[in-house]
């Protein structure tokens, strides 16, 4: 699992490698070892902030909410900030 660079200004968010079948699964596993992250990702719901959006394998999650999208052993998932605003 990944964090950007813009996250880990925040938070220490290093990559790391974690078991999980689903991207709610892997991220536990990665809040387990550093339980502070777990607020600037998930809401007090446990869903997936407004900002923030969560990749695996290249491909957006379509479960924001409780986050079941599969991931497989060999998969990269990436979290990064949502970035708005305009001209």
């Amino acid at each position: 699992m990944s964090f950007t660079p813009n996250l880990q200004r925040h938070v220490e968010s290093p990559s790391e490698t974690v078991a999980g079948d689903t991207v709610r699964a892997v991220l536990e596993a990665v809040f387990a070892a550093n339980p502070r992250l777990r607020g600037y990702v998930l809401d007090d719901q446990g869903a997936l902030r407004r900002h923030m959006m969560i990749f695996v394998d290249g491909q957006q999650i379509a479960d924001r909410d409780q986050l079941s999208d599969p991931v497989r052993a060999s998969s990269e998932v990436y979290v990064m900030q949502a970035l708005s605003g305009g001209s």
